[in-house]
């Protein structure tokens, strides 16, 4: 921005015009003084949103100072700020390649084209979005300053563009007009009229902005004086103990604020507990007077929310597994701690498998390193909510963790039953059985079931019969015998039982918190009151001793051995009777020669079998020899397959647990 300083005034000052909003222009600004007029011509490189004209002053002109220094490092700002849209669309700006060969030989006959590395190239990959100007010009020189003189105003100008030639256009085309509607002659105004205009103008605005100075005090003073009549009247009444109390815990309050205000916050809640800000008051309604009396301030709680339908309590299906390094299984009907959601409570859970057919089977205990279904009876939770299963609170340890499948009692867990009965009246295929039922009903119950015997011979139940009770008449694919044990396999349904016992371990008094006891194991009551059990004799192992049996004769109809051939036809056997003496062998009464070739003999054999069996002892060693080599060969495979089945389930394990985890964020899956 630049003017012409021929006429100084130090009554002159800035005054604001309209927001112009070019790119790049010149404009040219005519103002009227005393006795000059000055012409003002400007380039704008960048958005400029505010222009100011300057009066002279004499005060110099300071602002000249450093002004190509300063719109140089404006327009580097600006470019900086820019975007490089080559860099946006294309990547980094590919460099130049120093070397000036755009073509490589290749055998001598060939040359490899590279047109990336040629000088077009290389110019193209020069960002000519940016403009970086050189700073190395010397502005001291006179040679440069005579370059830039004409963009100023001091500079030569041609007749059209000069200053004072555009104001006599001005004049002559702003000047004098007659209003052709009304008839009225304006006249245009003189250099001193707008001088005065412009003064009158800026004195309008120092006076409109020191009136809404003058209001803005008249309006908080006002509102002092309203707060002091308050005040006053406030405390023109009859002071309360309340009021006095409150005063004094005022003045103890600031008192403590100024003398701990240096003191860091630990320190200073030992000495003056934790204020007001640094805590939260809960209100708990319906709670035990235990939890207030026995409360131990190092002893944490967790406070959580319940949803409006979590208060409810209901069947609950979940998918559970035993954790790895739990030391025993776990067993149906077990109690068994449970950290569910914002609950900890005792129950009992029934476990079981699904069949191939669907069948819910019970399980009398848990896998080792698969996962299986479970059943208990909780609060209701949200599906897909995880969970993590203790045996005791004393000694703890993770038993098991899973997730919650379904809220319902749509699972039906059924557990194998097995009947046995006898036959006692038996007609061809036919029998009578006792001893599998007790009532009539509950043969009625079962009419048409399958049974089958411990052969294999298979049967159906027919019908109920009057005597004796539970006995029933069956018909079989082969006839039985009295010896025979006919069986009935079926599924008999369990119910869950009903059992929630929260852990109410934060009622007993301070130290005693990890001693609290639910319900105790089958196998810890026992254990407690020095029970042993007493094994069922029918299912020890002991020796079979079984008579031998006396099969009759075979007993052939004489019409069937009639058509029998003859070597199939059942002989005339007679018994041999005693042999008489004189049909015996007589002895025999060897010659000497036949002695001497008789002991010749033994002899030999004697040799013979010396050897063998110093060849049958040989064979023996090395056998047992191979035997221990075969053994070790097997323990070795026995490792590996050992190592194998480790490296198998520690694998198996960790998918598991991602599907757990997967599981705890609300997405139930699949085995």
């Amino acid at each position: 921005m630049g003017y012409d300083d021929n006429n100084n005034n130090n009554n002159n000052k800035a005054i604001p015009i309209k927001k112009i909003s070019v790119l790049s222009c010149k404009l040219t600004v005519v103002i009227g003084l005393s006795s000059i007029a000055a012409a003002t011509y400007c380039t704008f490189y960048d958005n400029v949103n505010k222009f100011i004209l300057l009066f002279p002053s004499t005060g110099g002109l300071r602002w000249k100072e450093g002004l190509q220094q300063k719109a140089s490092e404006a327009f580097l700002r600006q470019q900086k700020a820019a975007p490089n849209l080559r860099k946006l669309v294309y990547g980094s700006v590919v460099e130049a390649d120093d070397s000036d060969d755009e073509e490589q030989e290749l055998g001598g006959l060939f040359r490899v084209s590279r047109p990336q590395n040629s000088k077009k190239s290389q110019a193209n990959g020069v960002d000519s979005s940016r403009f970086d100007p050189d700073a190395s010009h010397n502005w001291d020189l006179e040679e440069m300053l005579n370059s830039i003189r004409d963009c100023f105003v001091t500079g030569k100008w041609e007749e059209d563009q000069d200053a004072a030639t555009l104001l006599k256009e001005d004049e002559e085309l702003y000047g004098d007009f007659e209003d052709l509607e009304t008839g009225k002659v304006h006249k245009g105004q003189t250099g001193e009229q707008d001088q005065a205009e412009v003064r009158l103008i800026y004195v309008e605005y120092l006076v409109k902005v020191d009136d809404d100075e003058v209001q803005k005090k008249k309006r908080l003073e006002k509102k002092q004086r309203l707060k002091e009549r308050f005040n006053a009247e406030y405390d023109d009444e009859d002071a309360t103990y309340f009021d006095d109390l409150k005063e004094e815990m005022q003045k103890q309050a600031e008192l403590n604020r100024a003398e701990f205000a240096d003191v860091d916050d630990e320190t200073r809640v030992q000495y003056e507990g934790f204020r007001p800000g640094m805590y939260v008051r809960l209100e708990i309604s319906s709670l035990p007077c235990e939890f207030v009396t026995n409360f131990d301030p190092h002893y944490p709680i967790i406070l959580g929310g319940l949803g409006a339908s979590e208060g409810n309590v209901g069947y609950l299906q979940m998918r559970l597994k035993k954790h790895r390094w739990y030391h025993r299984i776990l067993k149906t009907r077990d109690p068994l701690i449970l950290s569910l959601g914002w609950r900890r409570f005792q129950t009992i859970p029934l476990y079981h498998i699904e069949d191939h057919n669907g069948r819910h089977r019970l399980l009398k205990y848990t896998p080792q390193h698969m996962h299986c279904g479970a059943s208990i009876w909780g609060p209701v939770t949200p599906q897909g909510t995880g969970f993590l299963a203790v045996q005791s609170v004393a000694n703890f340890r993770i038993a098991a963790t899973g997730v919650i499948l379904d809220l319902d009692k749509s699972v039906t867990i059924v557990k194998k039953l097995k009947l046995i009965g006898y036959p006692y009246k038996i007609f061809k295929n036919t029998s009578f059985i006792k001893g599998m039922f007790n009532t009539v009903l509950e043969v009625a119950k079962f009419e048409g079931a399958s049974v089958r015997t411990v052969s294999g011979v298979r049967g159906q139940i027919k019908k109920a019969l009057s005597t004796p009770p539970g006995a029933y008449r069956a018909t079989f694919e082969d006839r039985l015998l009295m010896s025979d044990v006919v069986f009935l396999r079926s599924w008999y349904p369990v119910s869950v039982p009903q059992l929630y016992n929260p852990v109410t371990s934060l009622l007993l008094p301070a130290g005693q918190k990890d001693s609290w006891a639910g319900m105790r194991t089958l196998g810890q009551l026992k254990h407690d009151l020095g029970i042993r059990n007493k094994p069922n004799t029918d299912s020890l192992y002991k020796p079979v001793v079984r008579a031998p049996r006396h099969f009759n004769r075979l007993h052939i109809p004489k019409e069937l051995q009639k058509a029998l051939p003859f070597k199939s036809k059942p002989k005339q056997q007679q018994p041999k009777g005693k042999t008489p003496r004189d049909l015996q062998r007589p002895s025999v009464i060897r010659e000497p020669h036949e002695k001497k070739v008789a002991a010749l003999l033994l002899a030999l054999s004697t040799v013979h079998n010396h050897k063998r069996k110093k060849a049958h002892t040989a064979q023996h060693a090395k056998h047992k020899e191979f035997l221990q080599q075969k053994e070790k060969l097997e323990e070795a495979k026995l490792k590996r397959q050992k190592e194998a089945r480790k490296k198998l389930y520690r694998i198996q394990g960790q998918v598991d647990q991602k599907k757990s985890r997967s599981s705890l964020k609300g997405a139930p899956q699949d085995d």
